[in-house]
């Protein structure tokens, strides 16, 4: 769609803004700024709303959201004094208030059609070059660490079905001090970097691991890692460790954020899958059927598309594991069908032996997927889904101990985990099957208070303060449920949580009456 206002136009199918022939440049988080504006200047846009559409809903600071408003006056030859384009209401929000047109799509120029044609590099799914690490201050006999670690990070990264390693004969041809982003790019068509520094001071160590964008040439993720030089086999399990389960949620978000500034026509199955991920792991009624429709889309350009598959599994799961559609039974089915499939095309992808082994929930058996669960494990050792569910699936058998180790190694392996908050609720109920009410309070208000938390976690919440005597607590987060999902029982609690120790079941049936759960 094409908007006009004032002397500027601004074309959301290739994501320009233009004052006559002449493009403005504006960072991408300004003109999605920009555009959620425009697309709503009927109505006062609240700065949690800025945030959930332009930022995915991440915790930002203010500063933040003043510093992209900056760009878009500056841009539009406004300011915060005479606002002639934009106008912001204390306490309130941000309204679009210039005259603008609506226009359509301009099919005529070679640049809109250029648009939509999807980018020969981003053809298929991301792809990553890792190279050899930059070596300070070792001796002689220390230069292999450099060579090592990356080395051992092609190994793990291989594991990850969704994303394309080039091998390290080719990796390792650019040993230049300084990373030249373009070469990469162009010499192996390589979207994402990692590279990295070692530095040696006696007897200390520290290893920095970078992931850069080589397209925009942006830093996507850091970390760093500090020990003694003694302990280097050790550090570099961890950092492969740490490096896999940080590119798990890094890339797949990051590739979600290029697409949604693409033009829709543009998009091709990889980048309609990340976008999917983005609405999936909301956990809300709306956002997993707009994941639905774009893994559907995904599908549609490539059946044979695995991961797409073993998602298109997972939103049926939460259709009916959360009750979102009228007909649960075809939702199970769905969420069986999807996950058979992904195994079918690649056996060896972790998450299609995730998503069947939780398709076993949803018909009452969980004990049956234990099998599925193991085997993603087996095949990549850092999938932390697959810990949890692993560990959850003890739990809903009466088991606590190995739940807990479980639990553990997923938190570990992923500390910002969209399904952090079922971890954290493992993480209770383990402490309730061995009786300490105490400690699965405390780890059910975590649960229930984390991101992503729907009303079943609530009601797990309920039920460890009521085994803890906390009868308020018990009762508020009960309401808290029902005010979010009226209907909520015990019977839907049980159909979503299959457990088969019977003491254990009785237990949270009388729980949940005690805080007024029916």
């Amino acid at each position: 769609m094409i908007y006009r206002f004032d002397d500027l136009e601004l074309d959301t199918s290739r994501s320009v803004l233009q004052r006559g022939a002449e493009e403005i440049r504006l960072e991408p988080r300004a003109f999605a700024l920009l555009r959620v504006l425009v697309e709503n200047r009927d109505r006062v846009v609240s700065k949690d709303e800025l945030v959930e559409k332009v930022w995915s809903g991440r915790f930002i600071s203010d500063d933040a959201i003043s510093t992209a408003m900056k760009s878009v006056r500056r841009a539009l030859n406004d300011s915060g004094a005479s606002q002639s384009a934009i106008r912001t209401l204390r306490g309130r929000g941000f309204r679009f208030i210039a005259p603008v047109r609506v226009m359509a799509p301009s099919q005529a120029s070679d640049a809109a059609q250029d648009a939509s044609a999807p980018l020969k590099d981003e053809d298929g799914r991301p792809s990553i070059a890792v190279l050899p690490f930059r070596l300070l201050g070792a001796s002689e006999g220390q230069t292999a660490i450099a060579d090592a670690i990356p080395a051992e990070l092609i190994t793990s990264l291989s594991r990850l079905r969704w994303l394309k390693v080039f091998a390290r004969g080719s990796c390792f041809k650019f040993r230049d001090d300084i990373v030249n982003f373009e070469s990469i790019r162009s010499g192996l068509g390589a979207n994402y970097c990692l590279c990295g520094v070692v530095e040696v001071f006696g007897r200390k160590l520290v290893i920095t691991v970078e992931l850069n964008d080589t397209r925009s040439e942006t830093i996507v993720w850091s970390d760093r890692f500090q020990g003694k030089i003694d302990d280097v086999y050790e550090m570099r399990a961890k950092i492969a460790t740490s490096v896999v389960a940080a590119l798990e949620i890094y890339i797949p978000y990051h590739e979600a954020e290029n697409a949604r500034l693409r033009s829709p026509l543009c998009l091709n199955s990889w980048a309609l899958y990340h976008l999917g991920l983005q609405h999936m792991y909301r956990f809300n009624k709306a956002d997993n059927a707009a994941a639905t429709n774009l893994f559907d889309q995904a599908l549609a350009l490539d059946p044979t598309f695995a991961r797409a598959q073993a998602a298109r599994s997972f939103t049926s799961f939460q259709n009916a594991f959360l009750n979102y559609t009228p007909n649960r039974a075809a939702d199970i089915l769905d969420a069986r069908r999807f996950a058979e499939k992904s195994v079918e095309i690649d056996p060896h992808d972790p998450m299609g032996n995730f998503t069947l082994a939780r398709a076993h929930w949803l018909e009452g058996s969980p004990e049956n997927g234990i099998g599925w669960l193991d085997r993603a494990i087996k095949i990549s050792p850092n999938f932390s889904h697959g810990h949890y569910a692993r560990g959850w699936t003890d739990i809903m058998g009466g088991r606590s101990t190995n739940a807990l180790e479980y639990v553990g190694a997923a938190i570990e392996l992923s500390p910002l985990d969209p399904f952090l908050y079922a971890m954290l609720a493992t993480r209770a109920f383990a402490h309730l099957i061995d009786g300490n009410t105490s400690k699965a309070a405390t780890w059910a208000e975590h649960a229930a208070r984390a991101p992503g938390a729907h009303y079943l976690i609530g009601l797990i919440a309920a039920v460890a303060h009521q085994m803890n005597g906390d009868q308020k607590s018990a009762s508020l987060w009960a309401q808290r449920a029902k005010s979010r999902r009226p209907g909520a029982s015990t019977e839907r609690f049980f159909n979503a949580f299959p457990f088969s120790d019977t003491a254990l079941r009785r237990s949270i049936s009388d729980a949940l009456n005690a805080a007024g759960i029916e």
